[in-house]
This record gives structure tokens, sequence and C-alpha cells, in this order.
């Protein structure tokens, strides 16, 4: 607390704020210092004018006491509106995020971990970080699970009402069919605790979960972290009572058939069995059929050929912008390089990855020498093991390595909203001064919340701030995960921006730091 400036009443109040060299024409004109100067002479009372002086310029704490001065706190102003501008400039006329996008999608594609496209990603990840102007690139090695498709997925049912073609697809770490494929009677399931009551019916079938996601969530990644459960346990709970195999609405609420696939969780001590996302007409034309069957027995036909291999070594792709103060000290922004294999992997994440190149690359362009070090990753295995970031993490703290932030854009190239991190209320309070300066660019928003799920480990093993772009997400899970993610379901601007935000915010935290005050 300090204490409020003393009122020119009191005996040396007149002292507060003089200049040294206004010591002298004051005492001039002053009987108080007039009449010390005829007792103890001129220099003697200056000193003791000095000394006043000295003591009233001090801030005093609650007891009366001097405080310790401490350095000023900077605040973000004009210097750092004039530098965002820059970037902006800089990344929305010569940014080469959707031309980067465009070679990973186009001539690489998909890039499931341990797939022959995966390798080719990395070499494309440590040409763009090249040329983006990174001092050092370099392969960080971590072994990744290894599962094939093994073939199309097919689908069909028949029953009382009729019959018809399902469009699915195996999710990720399953098991498959085999050649023959599997037929059983289907039983429809709309929750775990309906599963629980009827469990008893549920031996010798195929489990069909049809829950879609919650239409009056406002942001559909509320939905898919209410929905996603079924896919990533559905599979291991039915067979706990004897199912053969499960198919699950796909995690989506796009108005097309595309089935969206994502990677399941089996528990090891119950029965590995199938498991397919079906695409959402063909989920509410088999719930129909279902529920119109009168009794009767509708079957599922499903062959699905994915097998899980043994584990392979892929790297992370590590690009840095070395730090001109802390070169020691590390402000990480990454995306995950590995991609579902229906698709090109164009929102998730070959956007994110873009981003994070793009930051580095307009930083450099800009002339901008950090204070830290910046370094870029391309996460492996995201996807169906999140490898790439446990082994980032490990690596960090086996060399004792400081972190200061690690952010992740992991939510697709639309149009930034703002960015969610893991600060106290008061740390966030503090750097939410700084939104004025994303406003112009579409960022309104610092929320307490985590980071993508390649830096949570970092977080986690080291105390480390994270933080996720947060785009907006309404159109995201049109195309996560299905054959939908394609670059031209990938809009340049909002991309451009997305990247620009990143850059801005990076910034930021190197210049002043997540108590908004500088170092």
């Amino acid at each position: 607390m300090i204490r409020p400036v003393r009122p020119l009443g009191h005996p040396w109040g007149a002292f507060r704020g003089m200049k040294i060299n206004q010591f002298e024409p004051f005492a001039a004109n002053c009987y108080f210092v007039r009449k010390l100067t005829a007792m103890h002479g001129k220099w003697l009372t200056l000193g003791f004018i000095f000394l006043l002086w000295i003591g009233n310029n001090q801030q005093l704490d609650a007891q009366g006491g001097p405080l310790t001065p401490v350095p000023a706190r900077k605040a973000p102003g004009t210097e750092d509106s004039l530098f965002i501008r820059r970037l902006a400039d800089e990344i929305l006329v010569n940014g080469r995020a959707y031309s980067n996008l465009r070679i990973l999608t186009k001539t690489v594609g998909a890039r499931l971990s341990g797939s022959a496209g995966y390798y080719k990603a990395e070499a494309w990840g440590q040409q763009c970080l090249q040329d983006a102007g990174a001092d050092k690139v370099w392969l960080q090695d971590c072994l990744v699970p290894h599962w094939v498709r093994g073939g199309k997925d097919t689908a069909s049912w028949s029953g009382p009402a009729g019959s018809g073609t399902l469009d699915i697809l195996a999710l990720g770490n399953s098991i498959g069919t085999g050649a023959k494929g599997l037929e059983a009677p289907v039983i429809l399931i709309h929750s775990f605790d309906e599963l629980e009551q009827r469990k008893d019916e549920v031996k010798g079938k195929i489990v069909f979960y049809n829950y879609p996601f919650n239409a009056k969530f406002v942001e559909p990644f509320r939905s898919y972290g209410d929905a996603v459960r079924y896919r990533v346990f559905g599979a291991s709970k039915a067979a706990k009572y004897g199912a053969l195999a499960v198919l699950v609405r796909s995690m989506s609420e796009s108005v097309d058939n595309n089935p969206h696939t994502g990677a399941l969780r089996y528990d090891d001590s119950l029965p590995k069995i199938p498991a397919s996302a079906v695409g959402l007409q063909d989920a509410d034309k088999l719930a129909a059929a279902l529920n119109g069957s009168g009794g009767g027995s509708v079957k599922v036909y499903v062959r699905t050929m994915a097998k899980m291999l043994s584990d392979t070594t892929a790297q992370n792709v590590i690009g840095e912008l070395k730090g001109s103060e802390f070169p020691d000290e590390y402000i990480t922004v990454g995306g995950h390089l590995d991609s579902w294999d229906p698709a090109e992997g164009a929102q998730d994440d070959g956007a994110g990855c873009v981003h994070a190149i793009e930051v580095l690359r307009a930083l450099k362009a800009t002339g901008y020498k950090p204070r830290h070090t910046i370094r870029v990753v391309l996460f492996a295995n995201e996807e169906n093991g999140g490898r790439g970031g446990e082994r980032y993490a490990d690596a960090a703290k086996e060399r004792n390595e400081k972190h200061l932030f690690a952010l992740e854009s992991d939510a697709g190239g639309f149009t930034p909203r703002g960015f969610s991190l893991s600060l106290s209320e008061d740390k966030l309070t503090l750097i939410r001064s700084w939104l004025p300066l994303l406003q112009p660019y579409g960022v309104y928003a610092f929320n307490k919340g985590g980071g993508g799920a390649d830096v949570t480990p970092i977080g986690q093993q080291l105390g480390v701030t994270v933080g996720e772009l947060m785009p907006d997400g309404q159109r995201y899970f049109d195309y996560h995960h299905s054959r939908g993610d394609v670059l031209e379901n990938v809009n340049k601007r909002e991309l451009e921006m997305g990247a620009l935000n990143m850059a801005a915010l990076v910034y930021l935290v190197d210049k002043y730091g997540l108590d908004g005050g500088g170092r």
C-alpha cells in the first residue's frame, strides 16, 4: 500500500517533487531556511534540505517505512501496436502458410504415424523451417504406435424394414474383423447408462452407440468432449458384456454422410473387438430401422482389416530462432504433423503446423530479435498415441531446460477468436491488457483453460504455462478426421489471421513475460 502524498502544510511537504537545482532559489525565499542558514551556515543547511528531499521523495509502505525500489512495470503501447502491424503486413502480404499447406496436403497427403506419408511429412517440415530462416533445424526420435487400416471398410444392414449399405471407417487402434467379416444382430444404445441397464441383451450382438452432438452447446468442442467417450471407451465397455463389435455415431454434426474416424482406447483386461464410426445420415437410417423393426431382428454385416503392428520410430521436427538475451530459455510454438488417413489432414493439423512455421518466418522476416529462443515443434503421433509431445517434454526435463511458454494450434485454420491459457485468473487479468493490440485482428479473449494435447505434457512435467489458439469452431467438426479434411476447405485469409495472432502473442510473451510486466 502506498501512503498518500503529504499536504504542503507539513514542515517538509513543500520539498516533494523539488529538483536539486531548485534548492538554492527556494532557500532564499523561505523564512525557515533563512533561519537555519543564519544559525548553521549555507552548505550545512543545503545538506539538511537535501536529506529531507531524499526522504520525502521515497514511496512509503503501510507502516511509514521506505519501499524497496522496483523497476517500473513495462506496459504494451504504441511501439507494440506498430510492430504487430508490421507482422500483419508481412503475413498477409508475403505469407507462406497457405502455400506450405498446399504442398503438405497435395504432395504429402495423409500422414498417420508409421506410414510412408509421415516420413515424407518430416522432410517437408525440415525444408519449410529451413526456408523460414530457422537458425537450427533437427529431428527428435520417438517410438510411435503403427496402426494400419488394411483396406476398404465396408458395412451393410438388413431387417424387416429393408436393407442398405453403411458408410463406415474403422476407428484408429482398433482390430479388424478379418477378411470374412462379421454379421450379427445389432442393439441400439443411446448412453452408457442404457448399456448398463440392458447389459444382459448385449452378448453376441453388435452394439450401435447413437449419441449425437448436443445442439444446445454453443461451442462444438464442448459437444465433442461430451460425445467422444463413446468412440474412445465404447468398444471395451460393450466387450465387457459379450458384444462382438461396435458401431459409433460419428463425432460431428455435419449434414453430409462422411464417417469420422479417431482413436479408441482398449481396456487390456477385456477382449478387443472391432469398432467403426458411421456416417451421420446412415446412423439415422440404421436407428430408424431399429426403432421401426417392431421387435424383429436387424442385422449388420461389417468388414474391416485393421491391425496394430510393432512400434516404430518417428520424429518430432524442430526449428529454432535463437534468443538474443536468454538463449537457454524457450518459448515453444507448434502443431502436430501426423494426420488420419481418410484425407489430407488440412485442418487437423496441417493448419497448426503452418501456423507455427509462419510465426518463426514472420518474426525473422521483420528483423525481430527475440529475447528468448523461439522453438517451433511439429509433433509426431498426436492422433493415436501422443508420443511426440511426451518425448519433447521428457527431453526438456532430462536437459533441465527452462521453458516459459508452450503454445499449440490444433483447432483448425478458421477465424481466430481467442486463446486458452493455463494461467491463474490474476495473471489472466494482467495480460488482458494486451487484448486491444489483438482485437483489430480478431482475437478478443484470453480464457482460462489449457493447451493442446502435444504441449500438455511439458506443462505437467515442468510446470510450464501452456496455451492453444481458439479459432471459431462452428465448422471444425464438419471436417475433423473425415474425408472432408482437405485443402479446399481451408480459407487462405482465415489461416493467415491465425498465424498473425499467434505471432503477436509470442512476441508479447517474449517481450513482457506472462505476468505482463517483463522479466
